[in-house]
């Protein structure tokens, strides 16, 4: 397979490294930078655990070709946090104890990053399609519901 350089920031850091052209976002983020909150649970964009931010927009990374993301900027779980201090998301699922097996967790925190933009106090019905492309097949989803609902109190500052 061909290979060429890609340039794209990710975390804020500019990024310059050599790449094969049918490798996905996801595989040079694990593979190539060690960024291993990114999760690869399909390889089909069936689970959403590989979803981060591309220009400020979720993407389930196994389906981006890596060429894709060539002058992008690319925000993975790993760069939510401020390196001492989670994420208000981040934090409540830890609070709640939303994590369980942990697989679909950084998708999940990235989509509800995503959806917490969109719609700062969420119904259930806004939470239940803003998560419809991460499957969790562990907690039943009721503490993940309730750490959304924890992470928009904290955010508008009314929790």
């Amino acid at each position: 397979m061909e290979a060429r350089e890609l340039n794209f920031t990710v975390n804020g850091k500019p990024q310059k490294i050599e790449i094969r052209t049918n490798w996905t976002l996801a595989q040079v983020l694990r593979d190539k930078l060690g960024l291993l909150g990114t999760k690869i649970g399909c390889g089909e964009g069936e689970c959403g655990a590989c979803t981060v931010f591309m220009n400020g927009k979720t993407v389930t990374s196994c389906l981006v070709l890596a060429v894709q993301a060539e002058g992008s900027e690319i925000i993975t779980i790993e760069g939510l946090s401020d390196g001492k201090t989670l994420h208000p998301v981040q934090q409540a699922f830890v609070d709640v104890g939303a994590i369980q097996c942990g697989y679909c967790t950084p998708g999940m925190v990235m989509s509800t990053v995503a959806l917490l933009q969109r719609h700062p106090d969420p119904t259930d019905e806004q939470i239940r399609y803003g998560l419809t492309g991460n499957l969790c097949r562990c907690t039943g989803y009721q503490k993940i519901f309730e750490a959304v609902k924890l992470a928009s109190k904290r955010i508008r500052g009314a929790a």
